[in-house]
């Protein structure tokens, strides 16, 4: 069992007003979080939610939409990466619905169609035609999930990191997202999971960089913080939780519905996907994969410099 699945079953057996002291806890971080990183961008809303974005660069140029990974908000990109693109590309980094400061009407909305679907209402609502898509970890399966719905819409995909492939075990430090009742992820939002998140923050995320390291401002400058919000576990397991069955269903579809082109780049080391069942084997569908030896996931913010490279010849070798 998971901490936090035992977090949870220890919750309803606290007394109230233990509850209430988690509760009153869970408030003090979550206001915490957001006087740290308070929104950055503008909001845009649709029928199922609002979108939270940053635009960037010149508007008559070729558009990159930067979407983010799990547990995750734009600032992953706008940490380092966006600003060196945005001189020659018109750049939008979004919130994921449900993160960060974009929300999200019902958990169901995680699914991965249903996530791309809301993006696509919001690019559309803006006016944006053939974007390249540029998405990180989970953002790489919304990202696919665009491109199998709206071939016609999507001019190129350039994936760092992505998630492509269903994973028969899983990233062991998501684990504890796995969390079938939306009551239940409730009431763990609100109670035991934001003080826990933040007495294990720095070794989930020695974890999750390595072999690199976590940057000292990441809770700031790259937006951390804001996983301290019962908001954001809600949202990241919902993600986790509705991830299974629509990757594999995505997944069968490659060979035949994925037309889009592009490229993956993934670090030889990642310790959360495989860069060989999530990168190299998105060659039998065309799309090129780079492995770079010792580096690991968090690329946008670890590696700028190479993303960019990556991102700029991809865009160069699409159709025109």
């Amino acid at each position: 069992m998971s901490a936090l699945a035992t977090l949870s079953l220890a919750a309803l057996a606290l007394p109230a007003a233990l509850l209430g002291a988690a509760h009153m806890s869970t408030r003090r971080l979550a206001r915490g979080a957001e006087e740290l990183v308070p929104p950055v961008g503008q909001f845009h809303q649709t029928p199922h939610g609002r979108i939270h974005y940053v635009e960037m660069g010149p508007k008559d140029a070729q558009t990159l939409v930067l979407i983010h990974g799990l547990s995750g908000q734009l600032q992953h990109f706008t940490y380092a990466l966006a600003d060196r693109l945005a001189g020659d590309f018109h750049v939008i980094a979004l919130d994921r619905p449900g993160c960060g400061y974009s929300t999200r009407n019902s958990d169901t909305l995680a699914r991965l169609p249903s996530q791309a679907a809301m993006i696509q209402e919001f690019l559309d609502a803006k006016g944006i035609e053939a974007p390249v898509l540029v998405g990180h970890s989970l953002g790489g399966a919304v990202s696919l999930a665009m491109a199998l719905a709206t071939p016609d819409k999507i001019r190129g995909l350039a994936l760092l990191a992505p998630l492509t492939h269903p994973s028969e075990g899983g990233a062991d430090v998501f684990k504890g997202l796995i969390v079938n009742s939306p009551m239940m992820r409730r009431l763990m939002a609100n109670t035991v999971a934001v003080p826990a998140a933040k007495k294990t923050a720095d070794a989930v995320l020695t974890q999750v960089f390595a072999p690199e390291t976590c940057p000292e401002d990441f809770l700031d400058r790259a937006g951390g913080a804001l996983g301290l919000r019962p908001q954001s576990f809600v949202a990241a397991s919902a993600d986790a939780t509705l991830l299974y069955p629509t990757i594999t269903e995505q997944a069968a579809r490659y060979a035949r519905d994925l037309r889009t082109p592009g490229a993956v780049l993934f670090g030889a080391e990642d310790p959360l996907l495989s860069a060989e069942e999530n990168g190299r084997a998105m060659e039998a569908f065309g799309l090129g994969c780079r492995i770079v030896p010792s580096l690991g996931h968090m690329l946008p913010i670890t590696q700028p410099a190479l993303c960019e490279e990556f991102i700029r010849a991809t865009v160069a070798s699409l159709p025109k």
